[in-house]
């Protein structure tokens, strides 16, 4: 297998010979042990092959998007966004199209593709357990929302994306493929039930601490921060029941200055070998098609991707036709 990644380095490697770089960059994402992973495998081996140099920079900040695009002062060449923002910064206009002669989307999981975007990794929102906290372990949704068989605090996703409002119908009985158009309605009655034993986490590293200091000993989380969270002796149970998937993705904001390099650096960031690497590392599943080939068999059969018996997958297009409106209901219901 080293082999194997080893000539599709290579590969690649080729692909920058002889172009020298006229311009730096910035790389902006959430910070944490997925930034790290991506600029290890992302950044690092990019900068060695094309002789730009990526500044690191984040959290990503969607209001900063706009007012930079707005300004005509944009001081960001590729960012990692969600993937229903995506969608709806494109269709703003607050997005270059994306250059596909030099980023080759037909390796490219088509779910998370557009004009304006490629996906980033996916991932999968799961029920995560402190097995040591507890007595017994919630094991779907239902059950995450059941606090007399459970009691105590669980935790959940802060933002408003897609995740908890699907979790929430999931709970109550809602069909996986009736979730379509949301019933908001009945999605806020269930969440009241809960609210009270709700503790928020705003970044992955907070849903570890949480989960790891069993102040929440169970909740939803992105699958990768449970991986992560395993590898440091936490005695963390997974439940992939329902588990509801969505992709971060890589756009290249409008006026990018650097937008030259910053195709290119999408372009190694979604080949192979990289996207490779980096699901090695983080637990997150490849976007690229064809990095299965370069994976452990047994790592690969971990990944969100090899879940697919009752995956959700989460609507982005609906989500980005209807992010403000959720958005408002949503930050309105949690100051309640």
């Amino acid at each position: 297998m080293k082999s194997t990644i080893a000539l599709a380095l290579l590969s690649t490697a080729l692909f920058f010979a002889g172009q020298a770089a006229a311009e730096d960059m910035v790389f902006t994402s959430w910070g944490g042990t997925t930034q790290d992973a991506q600029k290890t495998y992302w950044a690092e081996p990019f900068a060695s092959e094309s002789g730009v140099t990526v500044t690191q920079d984040g959290p990503t900040d969607y209001g900063k998007i706009k007012a930079m695009v707005e300004a005509g002062n944009v001081t960001w060449d590729v960012v990692d966004v969600e993937g229903d923002y995506a969608v709806q910064a494109g269709n703003a206009g607050l997005l270059e199209k994306l250059d596909f002669s030099v980023i080759d989307k037909s390796k490219l999981d088509p779910r998370f593709v557009t004009d304006y975007s490629v996906g980033s990794f996916y991932y999968s929102f799961v029920i995560g357990c402190n097995k040591d906290a507890v007595e017994a372990c919630p094991k779907t949704w239902a059950e995450l929302f059941d606090t007399q068989k459970f009691p105590g605090k669980r935790t959940f996703y802060k933002w408003s994306a897609p995740g908890v409002i699907e979790a929430a119908l999931l709970a109550d009985g809602v069909p996986a493929d009736k979730l379509y158009p949301l019933d908001l309605d009945r999605a806020f009655k269930k969440l009241d039930t809960i609210k009270s034993d709700i503790v928020w986490w705003d970044s992955g590293a907070q849903s570890q601490q949480l989960l790891a200091s069993a102040e929440a000993p169970f909740g939803s989380f992105w699958n990768g921060r449970l991986t992560a969270l395993a590898e440091t002796g936490v005695t963390v149970e997974a439940s992939w029941t329902n588990n509801i998937t969505a992709a971060d993705s890589l756009v290249v904001p409008k006026g990018a200055k650097n937008k030259d390099a910053a195709m290119k650096f999408i372009a190694q960031a979604t080949s192979d070998s990289a996207q490779a690497q980096f699901a090695t590392a983080t637990g997150y599943a490849p976007i690229n098609l064809d990095s299965s080939t370069l994976m452990d068999a047994e790592l690969r059969n971990s990944l969100p991707d090899m879940q697919a018996d009752t995956q959700v997958n989460a609507d982005m297009s609906y989500w980005a036709e209807h992010r403000d409106e959720i958005g408002t209901r949503w930050y309105a219901w949690q100051a309640e």
